[in-house]
């Protein structure tokens, strides 16, 4: 089982170029055409080596998560569930330190911790959990980061709550621009706010909010990206990465995910890369999902935002 960035020329577009990533995965990990329905209640991801896309209500989630080392598992993790209603989606992508069969078994547990917490509908009350239980299991010198979003789709909002983790990167499809998503001010989070997963105990958590449109795109990615470096020796960074954004086509969402790690690459001077690599790619088709009233409307919102406990 392999899943090889191969050598790509200069010539051609970076469209063309991202066909050249091979993936030799098992039958059971790979899907083609529409991205699978997902269920009420289902939770589904893992720290696999894997190729795959599933739908919710409002959102398609495209994940492509390469282990380092030519490896099947790896420290990355990668989480998708749907609540029993069908109104509230959670996404995750994380990244535990270090490398080997040490980083891969802390990610595995730390993917069992977070469907253990995912009843949490306030999302800065499940990261506060994960920080708590992960410390413990982690041990000394052991941290890990994770960017966790929550999709409402009766009113089109993406809660996000990031520990650690680079920020996400937000298309929107009105004015067709790029930027960073970050909260408008940082002053709330504190000296030890919103820190990496298993650092300190306790860590507060502070979540932000923003009403996405159709045809939006978040994308959520382990720092093996933004730390790529050219022959120079010269950092990628968040900017780079948006500039790589700027020149591929957000209309297919599909390939952008495969797009990126072909343009990262090039960046690269396909060098070998160094970490587990993980790109989840959100596009909001604005579907809608069963009819809710108001005041259920209201109840859920306000449980999110943590206004009312779970």
């Amino acid at each position: 089982m392999v899943l090889v960035l191969t050598r790509m020329g200069h010539s051609g577009s970076l469209e063309d170029k991202a066909m050249a990533i091979e993936v030799a995965l098992p039958e059971n990990e790979v899907r083609t055409g529409e991205p699978r329905q997902l269920e009420c209640m289902e939770v589904w991801g893992g720290n696999r080596l894997v190729e795959d896309a599933v739908t919710v209500h409002g959102m398609d989630a495209w994940v492509l998560s390469i282990p380092w080392g030519g490896a099947e598992v790896g420290g990355d993790i990668h989480f998708v569930s749907m609540c029993g209603a069908g109104k509230i989606a959670r996404f995750a992508v994380a990244d535990v330190s270090g490398h080997g069969p040490a980083a891969n078994d802390l990610a595995t547990k730390l993917r069992s911790l977070m469907r253990k917490h995912i009843g949490h509908v306030n999302q800065a009350s499940f990261v506060k959990a994960l920080n708590r239980e992960f410390g413990l299991l982690a041990g000394v010198g052991s941290y890990a980061t994770a960017l966790l979003t929550t999709y409402f789709a009766p009113t089109d909002h993406l809660v996000v709550c990031n520990a650690g983790h680079p920020p996400p990167l937000w298309y929107r499809a009105g004015p067709r621009t790029w930027q960073v998503l970050r909260p408008e001010t940082c002053d709330c989070l504190g000296r030890f706010g919103n820190l990496p997963l298993g650092i300190i105990e306790p860590t507060e958590y502070v979540q932000y909010a923003i009403r996405i449109e159709k045809g939006d795109l978040i994308v959520m990615c382990t720092d093996s990206l933004i730390e790529s470096r050219d022959p120079q020796d010269r950092m990628l960074g968040e900017a780079g990465l948006l500039d790589l954004l700027r020149g591929l086509d957000p209309d297919r969402p599909d390939r952008l995910g495969r797009c990126l790690l072909a343009a990262v690459d090039a960046h690269r001077n396909h060098r070998q890369v160094e970490d587990d690599v993980t790109v989840m790619v959100l596009h909001h088709n604005a579907t809608d999902p069963p009819p809710m009233s108001i005041g259920q409307m209201v109840k859920v919102v306000c449980k999110m935002v943590g206004i009312v406990r779970d």
